[in-house]
């Protein structure tokens, strides 16, 4: 029998009887994977992660991890697995070592093996230089490194990463996905991560699975998921949001319509040969088009096809930026 790394059943959440966080979802993921569950704000992502990290007891159902029931067997599951939540999750007022060796303690290493794992980690995350610094000295991204340092000190089978790079910068963010793919690739560690990032999902993850009001609504590599559209996109930047979206879908060859603000995109079969009927329906309406651009569909617009909304949360990024900040300077 194939051993999963994570396996879930037909899992329900429900709090106060009424607010179905988790509608019955089931899936499974492979040892050695990493795996992005995507969903928009309130899908369900945070409470699954917490009841496969033993945080939360599922309503119904049942979820494995490496064969382990994570509520009759919780503290089997805790030894193989490590967990990075969105919070700040480092005390910033002491320094890198201090806080490993908090952490090593917390995990019980034996007290004549701490000093070479803390090494070890701080040198996969490249912060061996700096492990006698405050904290509250590091950047955004060297402190999101140093938490996952801390994840990294039981070398556990499974990682949970709640937006591990949420509120960095581009350049943090790249160093610190290759770290975890470099950890993940040198002892065979399953990433399961929810991440606000489109092209950290399609950049990283060996399956995609998308969450919406409770449900697995699409999983799959994100080639497969991009192809499940077919076709091409038309992306026509407005002068102002367009909202009546009906008319448009009356269009001959047109297939989806999705509204971004000003940017409209549309889902044909042939972008050369819609393009014309396209653009006369904008001159019959009077709606001024500034630019026009033709695509293949992206894994954004697999969300926003079938989850309905659009993927990356702008407030939700900056509020997080902002609250680390506060504690950084605290």
């Amino acid at each position: 029998m194939s051993l999963y790394a994570v396996e879930v059943k037909d899992l329900f959440k429900v709090y106060d009887a009424k607010v179905h966080a988790l509608n019955g979802i089931s899936f499974k993921v492979e040892e050695g994977q990493a795996f992005a569950l995507l969903g928009p704000n309130g899908a369900g992502k945070t409470t699954l992660m917490r009841i496969l990290t033993t945080q939360i007891k599922p309503t119904s159902g049942e979820a494995y991890i490496l064969g382990y029931h994570v509520e009759r067997q919780s503290a089997q599951v805790r030894r193989l697995i490590s967990y990075v939540p969105q919070e700040m999750s480092v005390w910033t007022d002491i320094t890198a070592y201090e806080n490993l060796l908090i952490y090593a303690k917390l995990f019980g290493l034996p007290k004549e093996e701490r000093s070479k794992v803390i090494d070890r980690v701080l040198e996969d995350m490249d912060l061996k230089e700096v492990k006698d610094e405050l904290v509250n000295t590091f950047s955004g991204g060297m402190i999101r490194r140093l938490e996952i340092a801390c994840a990294m000190l039981i070398q556990p089978k499974v990682m949970f990463l709640d937006e591990p790079t949420i509120g960095l910068d581009p350049a943090a963010r790249k160093r610190v996905w290759e770290k975890l793919n470099q950890f993940k690739n040198e002892f065979g560690v399953t990433i399961f991560f929810n991440t606000h990032y489109m092209d950290e999902a399609d950049m990283y993850a060996d399956r995609v699975a998308i969450i919406n009001n409770g449900c697995i609504v699409v999983s799959g590599t994100c080639e497969e998921l991009k192809r499940s559209l077919g076709g091409e996109m038309i992306i026509l930047h407005l002068a102002n949001s367009y909202t009546n979206l009906d008319p448009l879908k009356k269009v001959q060859a047109v297939k989806e319509v999705y509204m971004q603000e000003n940017e409209l995109r549309i889902l044909v079969d042939d972008a050369e040969g819609s393009l014309p009927a396209i653009m006369e329906f904008f001159r019959d309406t009077g709606i001024s088009v500034k630019r026009v651009s033709v695509s293949k569909p992206t894994l954004e617009d697999v969300f926003l096809k079938y989850a309905g909304t659009k993927f990356e949360s702008a407030e939700r990024i900056s509020d997080v930026r902002r609250t680390r900040q506060m504690f950084i300077r605290t």
